[in-house]
């Protein structure tokens, strides 16, 4: 027949140090070498080696979430525009309709226009974003900046 044995902690209960001697020893995570990634070696790498070794190179450095939707604004002057128009003309990137250039930035690989520069051509010019001053100053030299309607709250 088998005896029913009592744990050895049920019978450490009311005794403070629970078997490990001196009340000090064994109280917070200095006993189990620190917390977290303590005592990994990165200072002076002496255990560097052997962690990498077992868990590999995933085990150091920044891990968790990634913020996915960041929307990344690349701009254009349209000064630059204006003095880039025999290059762009040559590659075929715009066109040339009734004596103004019509130009897609998306083709270009820009997403807003940006009004820094003087206005002397003809532009017709699809974009995504468009600053205020771009605009006017297009406008102004007889041209138009196309923009995606704004959905509208009904």
């Amino acid at each position: 027949m088998s005896v029913n044995r009592r744990k050895k902690n049920v019978r450490q209960r009311a005794n403070n140090s629970h078997g490990w001697g001196a009340r000090k020893k064994h109280r917070g995570a200095g006993s189990r070498g620190g917390r977290g990634m303590a005592g990994s070696g990165k200072r002076a790498d002496q255990k560097k080696p052997s962690i990498l070794k077992e868990y590999g190179n995933s085990y150091f450095g920044r891990s968790g979430f990634v913020k996915h939707n960041k929307r990344i604004v690349k701009s254009v002057n349209i000064s630059y525009l204006e003095e880039q128009i025999p290059n762009l003309l040559s590659k075929k990137l715009i066109n040339e309709k009734d004596k103004s250039y019509v130009i897609d930035l998306k083709t270009l690989g820009y997403n807003k226009l940006i009004g820094s520069g003087n206005v002397t051509k003809k532009f017709v010019i699809t974009v995504e974003a468009a600053s205020h001053k771009a605009v006017e100053k297009v406008a102004k030299a007889g041209g138009k900046v196309i923009l995606p309607a704004e959905p509208t709250k009904e």
